[in-house]
């Protein structure tokens, strides 16, 4: 292999996604830049905000090559088209052309309209119930019909698969090894016994789920304006899952502050849905999974050049023992007793 070929091989896709490739790619649809271009905060893809000749701003989100496909993007936005329908606030790719899913210099992108929002004020309980009623009408369009392209949440894609992929691509200090591993064992078998484990008939319901619901992706306008509230972002890690995994991540602090947290979040998901209050067991060992799942996350995303720059404590040691600390942690937790609201 020659050096220009090697130098080719270990260039990341991304790389060429210069600011002029974003504007042609936006031209091919008929939108036309007026010059301005910022690039948005996400790591997982590439997102930009532009400004139209014609005075709109939109937002342009290339999509990671070799993450989902054609079809399991389609998914997403054929879900983001139903919750707009059902005048959920949740920002939905514009159908332009026939289609909302494009292509362009190798790329698969797609286009939506700017919205703009800070993030909520978590520790206001009437925030909370507003939060949770839409949550509720989300999961009442999720349960319409099931993703049939996009994986599930559970045990096998987030935790076995996760540690399977970095113990195969030697990605664990081998001084650290084999404790992370046992870590990893004892979780897994503490999950297993959850419905998150199980690969056959549960009595709790999966639907389709919005799967990444943290502050940052619930962007809040004063309520005194037209459509003021939360509204909705970032639907890229939908999958199949339990209710539950879209309330979970908006709890923080003590217990007794997560267990106020809940109650105002119930309090308004209740008024529209059911809650099961069941799924309050599988809080820790979705929390548990989504530690060993982030930590396979950054290491398959290392030759992407701004996780490095970003991260540049990921992969140390040192690293992976406060993760085996951390999954210690999480079996106690599990072994507590669930929040209750």
């Amino acid at each position: 292999m020659t050096s220009a070929e090697q130098q080719s091989a270990s260039t990341h896709p991304y790389e060429s996604l210069r600011p002029e490739v974003v504007l042609d790619a936006l031209a091919g649809l008929g939108l036309y830049g007026d010059g301005r271009l910022t690039a948005l905060n996400s790591y997982e893809n590439r997102v930009y905000q532009a400004h139209l000749e014609d005075g709109r701003a939109v937002v342009l989100k290339f999509y990671r090559p070799g993450r989902w496909n054609d079809a399991q993007i389609a998914e997403e936005h054929r879900f983001a088209a139903e919750l707009a329908a059902a005048e959920i606030p949740a920002v939905a790719p514009l159908a332009i052309n026939g289609g909302t899913l494009h292509h362009h210099g190798g790329f698969a992108f797609s286009v939506s309209p700017y919205r703009g929002g800070r993030q909520p004020e978590l520790d206001d309980f009437e925030v909370l119930e507003w939060v949770g009623r839409f949550l509720a009408r989300i999961h009442t369009v999720g349960a319409a019909r099931p993703f049939v392209e996009r994986p599930a949440l559970d045990l096998q894609t987030f935790g076995l698969a996760s540690r399977d992929w970095l113990l195969e691509h030697e990605m664990i200090p081998l001084d650290v090894q084999r404790d992370w591993e046992k870590a990893c064992t004892e979780a897994f078998e503490m999950i297993a016994l959850t419905a998150l484990g199980a690969d056959t008939y549960t009595e709790l319901q999966k639907l389709r789920v919005h799967g990444d619901v943290h502050p940052g992706n619930i962007l809040w306008t004063p309520t005194d304006r037209p459509d003021g509230g939360p509204h909705f972002v970032d639907l890229d890690d939908a999958r199949a899952g339990f209710a539950v995994q879209d309330l979970w991540m908006l709890l923080s602090g003590d217990r007794a502050q997560r267990t106020a947290q809940l109650s105002g979040l119930l309090e308004g998901y209740e008024q529209f849905r059911p809650f099961d209050r069941r799924e309050l067991a599988l809080i820790e060992p979705l929390r548990t999974l989504r530690q060993i799942h982030y930590s396979a996350w950054l290491a398959r995303r290392w030759q992407d050049p701004i996780f490095p720059i970003n991260f540049p404590w990921f992969g140390t040691s040192d690293y992976w023992k406060e993760q085996i600390q951390m999954l210690q942690d999480q079996c106690e937790a599990m072994a507590e007793e669930p929040l209750y609201a």
